[in-house]
């Protein structure tokens, strides 16, 4: 069952920057209801108003998702708004940009209530309204991290795999109990966003993507298009991504010892790491003494906004008819010059 995109009731987790925040906006341009929780308040103001100037209403629930008491009360508050929830989308995650040895346990442990855990309350709180109801959608927002770790990234790669196995065992349990109420999972590649410039990092250069980067925008449609068909296991963004997870599959052994030769400098830019860069991990960067940071990154100049690979997913129904039509049309031609020269 997919609801009508006008007038939804969308929750969204991590909206005050990075691909949350253009999951928010876009949204708004389709006059949804977004409720939006982070707990920056400069970003999750200007996320509000960037929806209402698109054509949505917008809530700003200020929610630290390791929190599962803050993440009820957010749903709670959605509700008693607007009446229900629609989709709510698991966005919100921090890092530490590190080798693991050099990553203390608190730090760890903060990552994985973060990044998983806050996935797990989010899907809680939207569950309990939505199964009464039979009916709602949730997206998990991924990263080819969900599948192949990476160096200097142990803890938010540990973190995303434990979302794919956690996705994926929900929705078994869905499909089982035969619900109308539906998860899927997006996985994305590297973007720009501003988690490079505010995650702990104890690197000696500046934390970059590692190329391909895309903009947050691509991501966002993504989402969107996931959250209108929400009955695949989940969907692949850009062409490094879909790269990734096919020679991981093949070859993992050998990406092993790739990425241990390439992995430490693709992810550090040449310049030295500013000593005074935010850090989020355990206060938000844009809260009333920071700075609203938007949706994009340190990376405009070398990002991508769109992905051919990404449009053939969405589109994977209409391509596969068309190259059918193109196979009978062939077919009959060929049987046609076969009579013909049988005559």
């Amino acid at each position: 069952m997919t609801t009508s995109p006008t007038g939804q009731v969308v929750v969204v987790t991590g909206a005050s920057a990075g691909i949350g925040r253009a999951v928010a906006r876009s949204f708004g341009h389709r006059q949804a209801k977004v409720v939006l929780l982070a707990r920056g308040e400069l970003g999750l103001a200007a996320a509000a108003r960037e929806v209402e100037t698109a054509g949505g209403q917008a809530l700003t629930v200020p929610t630290d998702v390791a929190d599962p008491d803050a993440v009820e009360a957010a749903a709670a508050a959605a509700e008693e708004q607007f009446g229900r929830i629609d989709v709510w989308v698991n966005v919100a995650f921090t890092s530490v940009f590190a080798p693991f040895t050099d990553i203390s346990a608190a730090e760890f442990k903060r990552v994985t209530e973060v990044n998983y855990l806050g996935f797990v309350y989010g899907t809680m709180a939207a569950l309990s309204r939505m199964m009464p109801r039979d009916r709602g959608t949730i997206v998990q927002v991924g990263s080819a991290l969900a599948y192949r770790g990476i160096p200097l990234q142990s803890a938010y790669c540990g973190s995303k795999h434990a979302i794919q196995g956690f996705h994926e065992a929900l929705r078994c349990e869905l499909l089982h109990e035969k619900s109308n109420v539906h998860v899927t999972m997006v996985q994305m590649p590297a973007v720009n966003t501003p988690q490079f410039s505010w995650v702990l990092s104890r690197l000696p250069r500046q934390a970059q993507p590692v190329p391909p980067i895309y903009q947050p925008e691509v991501a966002a449609r993504a989402v969107l298009h996931a959250a209108d068909h929400p009955h695949r296991r989940e969907y692949w963004v850009g062409g490094s991504t879909a790269a990734t997870l096919a020679a991981n599959a093949i070859a993992p052994g050998l990406l092993d010892r790739y990425l241990a030769r390439t992995g430490l400098e693709s992810q550090q830019t040449d310049r030295p790491r500013d000593p005074d860069q935010p850090v989020n991990l355990w206060h938000p960067a844009d809260g009333p003494d920071g700075e609203d940071f938007t949706a994009h990154g340190a990376f405009d100049d070398c990002a991508k906004t769109s992905s051919a690979q990404a449009w053939l997913s969405r589109h994977h129904g209409l391509i596969a008819t068309a190259l059918g039509a193109v196979g009978v049309v062939g077919a009959a031609a060929l049987v046609g010059r076969r009579v013909e020269s049988s005559r």
